[in-house]
């Protein structure tokens, strides 16, 4: 089962010559963590696309003075909703995880060249879990 990504119009995913397009690796991450779940089962993906829809819309009735539209920030705090209304997680895990992993030092990405997300067969002090820092939506 494959998650139904909208190609045109205020829910479809930023791409640039077909590709889907990440401009942070905590966004491939959000949008990792959403595909996967929807896959598993654990929502549908009409549930996950109207708490985006519902995300963008608040955005753009008020959108926040010092803050730029950011796509994967209003996706995720779309996730965050559907778990939240599962009950899958709770307001208050989802608010102490985001503040947890936004204190980790910038460094803490990634950004050194590796093939991300892969085990590349040796120890370089860091973790390879897939619980690496996202930025807060609220």
């Amino acid at each position: 089962m494959t998650a139904p990504l909208d190609v045109a119009g205020p829910v479809a995913p930023p791409r640039s010559n077909g590709e889907l397009v990440f401009a942070e690796p905590w966004e491939s991450r959000a949008f990792g963590m959403a595909v996967g779940l929807y896959e598993a089962g654990a929502f549908t993906w009409a549930r996950f696309q109207a708490a985006l829809i519902a995300r963008i819309a608040a955005w753009e009735s008020a959108p926040p003075p010092d803050e730029p539209y950011r796509y994967y920030a209003l996706w995720l705090a779309a996730l965050e909703d559907v778990l939240v209304g599962l009950r899958a997680v709770s307001t208050d895990e989802v608010s102490a995880r985001t503040h947890a992993l936004a204190r980790r030092s910038p460094g803490h990405d990634h950004r050194d060249g590796h093939d991300r997300g892969r085990d590349h067969g040796h120890d370089h002090g860091h973790d390879h879990g897939h619980d690496h820092e996202h930025r807060p939506v609220h």
